[in-house]
């Protein structure tokens, strides 16, 4: 079990000449790495037996024009995960790139589908768990510790049809049928696990067929501009909410040594003005996306709050009997978040949601923003950090944080993407500041490590990563990998665990 005393040891504190102390390291043993997501990079979308998973009936779509829902896949429309940037072929390469950099951790998803391709049979695929087992193999080949998402926005086409994913309470059987088998499988090469990835996008629109797989009309529609139905998703939520804490308990009895984590999107937000509704305001939004899901996850209960939340947008939760119980019985061990932005909140409806702002709220008047209109707030990542090391008391993992940017390849062949340099070195600087405010924050795994196919945009365009990907929204590209100047700069901040950050 995680231990959350530090020791003095733990931190190497250098004497300046002129008699102050700078810290400039961070815990002896951080975990320093990157994070993807299956359905984002692996592609083979029909092989090795894998089914049709929720993303592979998403279109592409760009900064501008929201990505498409077709239930009936369209002759001649290109689909980003169906080969995404294939991974599922180059895995190795990949991977030794990242032992290149120096990663001590990856953190990666396992496709529900490669492992039950409708979601619901009783027994795994084979092909699909010897797939996971040689990737993870292969990280430890090379001393990378996996820490592995169990269902990153990934949930069978098959459940939503069947179903309307997890709005039905049967979805729980299957998801703990499916940790039941990587769990077994993987006991003693796997020792960090994420039961669901930012399960809090479910308390938004977005959220529901993303995170969820709900789709309460099976009909081509616009990801932006789904048929929503929030009380199908705060439903789903609380079946996940049971889920998540039966598969603590479970992984807890396969292996004692196994360590289960929930992961948050942290929505950071500020009330814009000082005027006291504002601060409501601001204090309301942060209650529903930053803390509900993760209170039930990290607390074991429902927060009081959620219960007016509940009763002023006539939202009923159905619960059986015992499921407080289970929720008691299985907290996670420990909390990670993805970070990459900031808002604001106000009161004043008249005030417009900033371009690009998908969780809502007002531009931020001090903060500039990506090509995206996401506001880089890096303090807000040190504020963040506290508020979550004070709320719960366990220990954190940031386990995406990234800057979205329009890379290209210059002349001479190199990508010179210093903007993300310099987005990642003022976060890194604001997690340290974080560690010496006494965060217990054990590990920093960036997204998109490597270039990858947008969650939210289904593009490539937007890019994230260390190595760039010849692959393009148009379908083209011979998927040939090359390092950008982020990646030997990355190296360098691993080497020196966080010390050389220029």
């Amino acid at each position: 079990m995680f231990e959350n005393k530090k020791k003095s040891s733990d931190f190497l504190i250098i004497i300046s000449k002129k008699g102050g102390m700078k810290d400039m390291s961070f815990p002896s043993g951080f975990y320093w790495g990157g994070a993807t997501a299956a359905n984002q990079l692996e592609g083979g979308w029909q092989e090795g037996g894998k089914g049709i998973s929720c993303p592979d009936i998403c279109t592409g779509g760009t900064a501008t024009t929201s990505k498409r829902i077709t239930p009936v896949l369209e002759e001649g429309t290109f689909y980003p995960s169906h080969d995404a940037i294939d991974h599922y072929h180059r895995y190795k390469e990949d991977i030794a790139l990242f032992a290149e950099m120096g990663f001590k951790m990856y953190r990666f998803s396992i496709a529900w589908t490669r492992i039950f391709p409708n979601g619901d049979e009783e027994q795994p695929n084979e092909e699909g768990l010897k797939f996971y087992e040689s990737l993870i193999d292969e990280c430890l080949k090379y001393g990378i510790e996996p820490m592995v998402t169990i269902s990153h926005y990934e949930v069978p086409f098959n459940l939503t049809k069947k179903w309307n994913g997890w709005a039905d309470r049967r979805m729980i059987d299957c998801y703990l049928n499916f940790c039941k088998a990587i769990f077994t499988r993987y006991k003693g090469k796997v020792r960090y696990w994420l039961t669901f990835n930012e399960i809090n996008s479910a308390t938004t629109p977005m959220g529901g067929f993303l995170s969820q797989g709900i789709l309460n009309e099976i009909k081509t529609m616009d990801f932006m501009d789904q048929v929503d139905n929030p009380n199908n998703r705060f439903q789903g939520l609380h079946h996940q909410f049971v889920a998540s804490a039966l598969a603590v308990q479970m992984a807890h009895e396969i292996d004692p040594n196994y360590q289960v984590g929930c992961m948050q999107i942290m929505a950071t937000s500020y009330a814009l003005t000082c005027h006291p509704e504002d601060e409501i305001v601001n204090q309301q939004k942060g209650h529903l996306m930053n803390w509900f899901c993760s209170d039930v996850q990290c607390r074991g209960k429902y927060p009081n709050y959620i219960k007016r939340y509940f009763k002023d947008n006539n939202i009923t939760v159905h619960m059986e009997p015992g499921d407080d119980d289970i929720l008691a019985a299985g907290p996670v061990d420990f909390y990670t978040c993805s970070y990459y932005m900031s808002n604001c909140q106000t009161a004043d409806e008249s005030k417009g949601t900033g371009k690009g702002n998908i969780l809502g709220g007002v531009p931020n008047p001090y903060l500039k923003a990506s090509d995206w209109g996401w506001q880089i707030d890096p303090i807000g990542l040190r504020y963040s950090l506290n508020e979550i090391w004070d709320r719960y008391q366990k220990p954190i993992f940031v386990v995406e944080n990234g800057l979205g940017a329009y890379d290209k390849i210059d002349e001479d062949g190199k990508v010179r993407d210093d903007y993300r340099i310099d987005y990642l070195r003022s976060h890194i600087q604001q997690m340290h500041e974080a560690v010496l405010d006494g965060v217990d924050l054990r590990g920093y795994t960036p997204w998109g490590c490597i270039d990858l196919v947008s969650a939210s945009t289904g593009e490539m365009a937007k890019r994230y990563g260390f190595i760039f990907v010849e692959r393009y929204d148009d379908g083209t590209g011979d998927f040939s990998r090359r390092k950008k100047e982020s990646f030997y700069w990355y190296k360098k901040v691993i080497e020196t665990n966080g010390e050389d950050l220029d």
